[in-house]
């Protein structure tokens, strides 16, 4: 039974997580690489506050909930569920890692920027912020993925 508490915590707030990176893959991306440099640097900082304020208790609470799953299904370390759980655990680390040394220092030079006064290679923080978190998009798609493997083929 604490398997599968830990197991629908996890898979809710790596949900939400990961709906980031499909949101950003459906239409965020394309809208932001349509603003300008204005309309961008609102936006960017905008959405900074929010996610800062927000987000870090859902990261909090997969990490926590993940690393139980893991602790929980140790006992089977050949199971599925908890394969695909260290996995899942193993993706979030990379997501945070990625996040705290590349996007996050490029969102702290954005948010120094006011709409009136930016660098004329705005556009090209914009481009590398991106990039950065296109490698973000693939760790933690790959481990809600394997998470949800783990949870329909690897659950009893």
């Amino acid at each position: 039974m604490t398997n599968k508490i830990f197991l629908l915590i996890t898979l809710l707030s790596y949900s939400i997580i990961v709906s980031q990176s499909f949101m950003y893959i459906l239409a965020l991306k394309h809208v932001q690489l349509s603003l300008g440099a204005n309309s961008y640097t609102e936006l960017r900082q905008l959405i900074d506050i929010s996610m800062r304020s927000n987000f870090k208790y859902v990261i909090y609470a997969a990490l926590l909930s993940n690393l139980g799953l893991v602790i929980t299904t140790i006992k089977n370390p050949g199971s599925l569920l908890f394969i695909t759980a260290v996995v899942a655990f193993a993706a979030l680390v990379l997501d945070i890692i990625i996040a705290v040394k590349g996007d996050l220092p490029i969102n702290d030079v954005i948010n120094s920027w006011s709409t009136d006064n930016y660098p004329k290679n705005w556009a090209e923080y914009r481009t590398k912020w991106f990039h950065i978190f296109q490698y973000r998009q693939i760790a933690n798609i790959t481990g809600f993925i394997s998470l949800l493997i783990g949870a329909v083929f690897g659950s009893k």
